[in-house]
């Protein structure tokens, strides 16, 4: 009976541990796709407004980034965002890891830059 109490509360911790996880890799996840759809679609936008939108993006995903660690800037017509920050994971109810984020997105769009014309 001890044997299969001991087994449950590691199945249970496991399955806590994952559940954790995957939620902050869901939200990770979420907000990188947001990210390429706003920079790909947000052409028309100053690279200031596109950055604030992102951080609104980062507030509504719970992502704890910092404004200078979420870099915007463009190239001709590339948005090139690179971000990266460190969440807090708890893997077990009395242990919390901090697992780190970042990625580097290039979108290309042929609308026009903000201020120029076709």
């Amino acid at each position: 009976m001890i044997k299969l109490l001991l087994k449950l509360a590691v199945v249970g911790l496991v399955a806590n541990a994952a559940w954790h996880v995957m939620i902050a890799y869901s939200s990770y996840y979420k907000f990188k796709d947001a990210v390429q759809q706003t920079t790909q679609f947000g052409n028309d936008k100053t690279v200031e407004v596109l950055k604030g939108r992102l951080m609104q993006l980062a507030a509504d995903h719970d992502i704890p980034i910092e404004e200078e660690n979420l870099k915007v800037h463009r190239e001709e017509k590339h948005t090139i965002t690179d971000a990266a920050y460190t969440q807090p994971i708890d893997v077990l109810p009395w242990y919390t890891r901090r697992w780190s984020f970042s990625f580097h997105i290039d979108t290309f769009s042929d609308a026009p830059l903000p201020g120029t014309t076709r």
